[in-house]
């Protein structure tokens, strides 16, 4: 029976344990460089748009191991279209935040409608658009790199030197920031009222429960590793305006995944989309919210890169739709859909920038890199695969 735990541990935990020996190995690799304060900071900041693409791609790979090969491009072509608004036609910023976010969310409409009600592949529809926005972004920015002047713009998502969270409690410049302390100190308190509340709920329903030590054991485990993040953004220079976006990103879609009804008919119509269909879910709708939801949060995507890079460029958002691709597979997604959560995208996406950040600072070839990330995502959907066969 142990050995049947401890198989199941390792199976649900893999990516969790493998992200932790590849750190254990980058750390040993740099001497520690890569556990400095500022390398955590540009960890989050430089894989910003990661995170957000990568959850977004979930929802489309859920529907049954669907992609979306345009997000690169929809990047590209709504930070293209927001830099010109800005600072060619000066139009204010909120206007302009609104006015890409929309722009996104009508560009995912326009490729769901071909997947979602005329059955176009997923595959087909998005390159299509893959070849078309950045075509646009091209023509938009007629070849040449845009400046982005607002500083407001750029620190409000995540660019410049000061895109932090100001310490508004009082930190001094050179101490630790309270503000992330604090913010850190909150997400442990927060985390472990949800954790018990859950377990007492049900307790009293009478589900079945798992050990209360192994339980507590999860909650010190996570607590101290927000308080290690936490603490580390604090000898720098606190919480970076991204990592904000992020968190939203990640909470309301966690939630949405998770608690709600939408978010059920997502796994269902990558189990079993005839099943699905015949028990009265729209699976037409499903398809159609996911795609659509594509590009709104590529347009969120957009933003954090033309703030990072303060400039809009035709070049920006090759190869993001890979990054996000493999951070859904690496994270647990299955390959058929219907399995997958947002903290293992999560997961995936940070062993990614892990895995880049790390082999940078030991000075490894570029080349070489595309070549290890290659080889671990070909390990994880053989893993995905091999793990289905056994269990069916």
């Amino acid at each position: 029976m142990d050995s049947v735990k401890i198989k199941s541990f390792i199976q649900k935990y893999t990516m969790v344990i493998v992200l932790v020996l590849v750190m254990l190995f980058f750390t040993w690799g740099t001497q520690g460089k890569i556990l400095f304060p500022q390398n955590i900071t540009n960890l989050i900041s430089q894989n910003a748009y990661v995170f957000v693409l990568a959850t977004g791609m979930l929802l489309c790979i859920l529907t049954g191991g669907n992609i979306d090969l345009s997000v690169g491009s929809v990047v590209c072509f709504v930070g293209a279209v927001g830099g010109v608004l800005m600072e060619n036609m000066k139009l204010p910023i909120p206007a302009a935040v609104i006015f890409m976010m929309i722009l996104g969310a009508l560009i995912g409409a326009w490729q769901a409608f071909w997947i979602a009600f005329l059955r176009i592949p997923p595959f087909i529809t998005t390159l299509s658009g893959m070849l078309v926005f950045r075509g646009l972004s091209n023509i938009v920015l007629g070849g040449k790199t845009l400046p982005i002047k607002s500083e407001t713009f750029a620190v409000l998502f995540g660019g410049g030197a000061n895109c932090y969270v100001p310490d508004f409690l009082g930190g001094s410049g050179e101490g630790l920031n309270r503000v992330a302390v604090a913010v850190g100190v909150l997400a442990c308190v927060i985390f472990v009222l949800l954790t018990v509340r859950g377990d007492m709920n049900r307790r009293k329903k009478g589900y079945e429960v798992g050990n209360v030590g192994a339980m507590y054991l999860k909650m010190v485990i996570i607590c101290a590793a927000i308080m290690f993040v936490s603490i580390k953004l604090a000898q720098h220079k606190g919480i970076p305006t991204s990592l904000v976006w992020v968190m939203i990103v990640v909470l309301v879609y966690g939630y949405i995944t998770s608690k709600t009804t939408i978010g059920r008919h997502f796994y269902a119509v990558g189990g079993n989309e005839k099943a699905t269909k015949l028990s009265g879910i729209n699976t037409d709708r499903v398809y159609f919210i996911a795609y659509t939801n594509m590009g709104f949060l590529a347009a969120l995507a957009g933003m954090l890169t033309i703030a990072r890079m303060t400039s809009a460029q035709p070049t920006y958002g090759q190869n993001y739709e890979m990054d996000a691709i493999g951070s859904c597979f690496i994270g647990g997604a299955s390959a058929y859909g219907g399995i997958g959560t947002v903290p293992g995208v999560i997961i995936g996406a940070l062993l990614m920038g892990i895995i880049n950040q790390g082999m940078s600072i030991m000075g490894t070839d570029q080349n070489m890199q595309k070549v290890v990330k290659g080889l671990v995502l070909l390990a994880a959907v053989i893993f995905d695969v091999v793990s289905k066969k056994k269990s069916n």
